[in-house]
């Protein structure tokens, strides 16, 4: 793979509940990546991935598995329930096996007090499991509802500050694992 080529950055809406504000926080994010020459920004969002719960596979997973496969880095945008991240991101993660390995990943959480870190937190444990890089710098929003204007912006400084060092971040580890494959397979 060319050095030089854009990386091609996912962004995983895990949330899938109705009236969920989870494209907002999305979009905002979406929009700060494509401001970036250096990536090539999509969104997947699982509202719109049919993955069965049971990992029984078939058309939609193939689809949903050729996309991860195709994807140099991820961000994932998730709500915390119950002090956890959505199921269907767990099936999302469970539907995939290899094509996660070396990806880098980072995380853009929102909620009430808690911002979503603890549901952030626990993805950082599973994604370690299967080979995939947690960045450090992570994004989150407190109190999410009252953190974006009506056009979508936010005004929240230190999100828009960790943002761009999560980009950073994820683009360093994106080249440098291209790099490393070039040279020889991942042992996983």
């Amino acid at each position: 793979m060319d050095p030089t080529e854009p990386i091609k950055l996912d962004i995983i809406v895990a949330s899938v509940r109705a009236g969920r504000v989870a494209p907002v926080v999305a979009d905002w994010f979406a929009g700060t990546a494509r401001r970036r020459p250096g990536f090539d920004v999509g969104v997947l969002d699982l509202a719109d991935t049919p993955l069965p719960q049971d990992l029984s596979g078939g058309p939609d997973v193939e689809a949903f598995t050729r996309r991860i496969g195709a994807a140099d880095a991820f961000v994932i945008v998730t709500s915390e329930y119950n002090h956890g991240y959505p199921a269907a991101l767990k099936t999302a993660v469970d539907s995939v096996k290899r094509e996660w390995r070396t990806k880098p990943v980072g995380f853009v959480s929102y909620g009430g007090l808690s911002g979503g870190l603890r549901a952030v937190e626990q993805l950082r444990q599973v994604l370690v499991e299967v080979h995939m890089v947690p960045v450090r710098e992570s994004v989150s929003f407190h109190r999410v509802k009252h953190a974006f204007a009506a056009d979508g912006s936010t005004s929240d400084g230190a999100a828009i500050d960790a943002a761009e060092r999560m980009l950073d971040q994820l683009a360093w580890w994106a080249r440098t694992v291209r790099a490393g494959r070039g040279i020889e397979p991942y042992p996983g």
